[in-house]
């Protein structure tokens, strides 16, 4: 996290903003440098500065914390992500659909909307809509239990053993 005292105690030991060392610390690499060569603009550059260094460090903050965020959540995929938006929906769909087969490996090949909900963090809509979009596929099955709910199976995992009707 970046800091206003800091970022006031470069402005001031680069002459009043003149060099500029407080836009490279809060990592504004290109205006540094203008601010170094042509004096903080003038000086009309170093005054700006001083009034608006707190929105400036707030800003940077924000700034990091959305990269920091954006790296953690994509791995070493993270700048990446941000670039194309694509390769992280691709990753998010196999995620889910890792996480239909673990939860139908746990459960003899059978999984309901809410269980996937639950083990994949998204909305009840969305596990419906991904184990619909398998059943169309042709790679599960939606089947009525004894109890009335709806549920999906497997059928490449489910226990041979089983008879269907106990479901």
């Amino acid at each position: 996290m970046y800091s206003l005292t800091v970022a006031y105690i470069l402005w001031l030991f680069s002459g009043f903003g003149a060099l500029g060392f407080h836009r490279f610390y809060l990592g504004k690499f290109p205006s540094g440098l203008l601010w170094m060569f042509t004096g903080g603009l003038f000086g009309i550059g170093g005054i700006f500065d001083f009034f608006t260094m707190p929105a400036q460090v707030r800003a940077a903050n924000l700034h990091r914390a959305l990269l920091d965020s954006l790296w953690r959540r994509g791995g070493n995929q993270g700048f990446r992500n941000i670039v194309d938006g694509e390769v992280n929906a691709v990753r998010e769909q196999k995620t889910v659909e890792q996480t239909i087969l673990k939860i139908a490996k746990e459960n003899k090949g059978i999984i309901s909307a809410s269980e996937l909900a639950m083990e994949a963090s998204i909305p009840i809509e969305e596990a419906k809509k991904v184990l619909d979009a398998l059943v169309s596929k042709g790679i599960a099955e939606l089947r009525v239990r004894k109890s009335g709910s709806l549920v999906y199976t497997i059928p490449d995992i489910m226990d041979k053993d089983e008879p269907l009707e106990n479901l």
